[in-house]
């Protein structure tokens, strides 16, 4: 029972249950009641197109609209594992993948320069930014690629040799180097659109220094793990960051 509007007036009349639930569930196939004979047994397997319309609407009929999961609340607690299955990848020719040593020194770099990050977000917050910086916002990919890269490197196309820092230098021109005072105030959505941008960037022109610094910087101040949910093109960028 509920109520339904009457000429303005609102009184209370009987709708069928079936009635209802169509108004909140449509069905995606609506099927009209089928004429059958006395003879239709819904036991056995249908024998023309209407017996089988009709059995399908009866066991339809015999589910629960809401269904609902029964989950165990200590197994999300738990520490959860990942195994990925590396078996179609070609072990490198010998002399071409970098040893144990190498990779391990690489991982106590990144790990060392990225809780140095960490221990200075705070101070960095908290400094006001140069007159001449702007950030951009998290989706202005075309502002993210003049921020990085300089208006004149977006105007011409190609990339300029690096020039070092100093007096007088127009990062507007050349690209934002990424500092602290600049990643620190960027968050974990931002860090995350950035990488998918630069490799979009890394199609579009030559792998160099600037990109892969930028990457590199990007990397670093991702403050958890990689899911599912992470852009596939995120990951190719941190592909290329390792692969340089």
């Amino acid at each position: 029972m509920r109520w339904v509007g009457l000429a303005g007036l609102k009184t209370m009349a009987w709708i069928p249950v079936e009635s209802a639930v169509e108004e909140l569930m449509p069905r995606l196939l609506p099927v009209e009641p089928c004429d059958l004979t006395e003879s239709f047994d819904p036991s056995v397997p249908p024998r023309t197109p209407q017996e089988y319309l009709r059995r399908v609407q009866i066991e339809a009929a015999q589910c629960p609209d809401v269904v609902v999961a029964q989950i165990d609340p200590k197994k999300l607690k738990r520490k959860q594992s990942v195994n990925v299955s590396l078996s179609g990848c070609q072990p490198a020719p010998e002399g071409y993948s970098p040893t144990l040593q190498w990779q391990q020194q690489q991982v106590a770099q990144f790990s060392s320069v990225r809780q140095s990050v960490i221990r200075h977000r705070s101070h960095w917050k908290s400094q006001q930014l140069d007159s001449n910086v702007t950030m951009p916002k998290s989706e202005d990919e075309e502002g993210w690629k003049k921020f990085c890269l300089g208006e004149r490197l977006c105007a011409e196309g190609a990339v300029g040799p690096a020039t070092s820092e100093g007096p007088g230098i127009d990062y507007v021109q050349i690209g934002f180097p990424p500092l602290l005072s600049i990643v620190s105030r960027m968050n974990q959505a931002t860090v995350t659109s950035v990488l998918e941008y630069l490799s979009n960037w890394f199609g579009e022109r030559d792998f160099t220094p600037e990109l892969q610094t930028l990457s590199f910087w990007r990397a670093k101040i991702i403050s958890y793990a990689l899911t599912g949910s992470f852009g596939a093109s995120g990951k190719v960028a941190l592909c290329f960051i390792g692969l340089s």
